[in-house]
């Protein structure tokens, strides 16, 4: 959010005095790097389902809207390596109109991502819990139809919401309802994973039955929530220390780090495509087809 990252080198500089954590400095071509490569196994993950007629189904679908997520937040580093390369070399005026709509739109793309992953997450962890204990009437409830419409509505509204969150963004309850998204997510997942544990203690024989996929895809949405928490928490906290307590010494200390968690989110968009090819054996054949697709022909 960009008032909030303008302001974080005078709240660093101001609290750096009663702290003793130097500032972590990461080169720019690490990020730089790490974004490229996000995008590229994002892009492909897109690729694959879209070109193969047995991946074009609801959890796919929704795999692929998590993987847009993670693309448009490694995009939101490279346009802003960008944008800082054209206005080193005087191609754009120094807090001019033309920089400060630019910012407003990779901003805009940074939310964007959180929130598409954030709401991505969630419609996954539904899908899971539909299949595990609605198995035989998971066609009919989870039909393509359905899908396109709650990702349609979920697109819109991250749409909507990180548009506003950009022109608001230096007021508090702005920052509040950013980061509060977070742990409204993670206490949603967890009420369906107490309820699915619940659930699984009185339906034991029932779950035994169900088809190993299911389950498997259960495991795989925990890793993805897992590596999403690690890579976005540490971020989260960071805006929230910075809007509460900006002066104090511990929260500078932990601020002084703004850098490597900034790394760790772009870190969450190259490591996704692994846990999606590790855990699904027709994603990892699709991605055969279209690497080595010579020796398919």
């Amino acid at each position: 959010m960009k008032h909030i990252f303008n302001s974080y080198e005078n709240v660093n500089n101001t609290a750096r005095n009663d702290s003793d954590c130097p500032r972590v400095v990461l080169p720019e071509e690490i990020f730089f790097t790490i974004s490229i490569v996000g995008v590229l196994e994002n892009l492909i993950v897109l690729l694959a389902v879209f070109k193969n007629k047995n991946l074009q189904a609801p959890m796919y679908f929704f795999i692929c809207s998590l993987a847009i997520s993670d693309m448009l937040g490694s995009l939101y580093k490279i346009l802003e390596n960008i944008l800082i390369i054209l206005r080193n070399v005087g191609y754009l005026k120094l807090r001019g109109s033309l920089e400060t709509t630019a910012d407003d739109i990779i901003d805009s793309l940074f939310i964007l991502s959180l929130l598409g992953s954030i709401f991505s997450l969630s419609v996954i962890a539904a899908d899971r819990y539909i299949t595990i204990f609605h198995a035989l009437q998971y066609h009919s409830i989870v039909t393509m139809r359905r899908t396109v419409v709650v990702l349609a509505v979920i697109w819109t509204f991250c749409t909507g919401s990180g548009i506003a969150m950009v022109i608001f963004s230096h007021h508090v309850p702005t920052v509040i309802t950013f980061t509060s998204l977070f742990p409204l997510m993670l206490v949603f997942i967890l009420c369906l994973y107490v309820h699915m544990f619940l659930l699984a203690r009185s339906h034991t024989r029932k779950i035994s039955t169900l088809p190993r996929a299911n389950m498997k895809g259960a495991i795989t949405l925990t890793i993805l929530l897992g590596v999403f928490i690690f890579c976005w928490a540490p971020f989260v906290l960071h805006i929230l220390l910075m809007t509460f307590c900006p002066s104090n010494p511990y929260c500078a200390c932990y601020m002084s780090l703004f850098q490597v968690n900034g790394m760790l989110i772009m870190c969450n968009a190259v490591i996704d495509p692994f846990i999606y090819a590790f855990r699904s054996q027709e994603l990892r054949d699709a991605f055969k087809k279209m690497i080595f697709c010579s020796r398919y022909r």
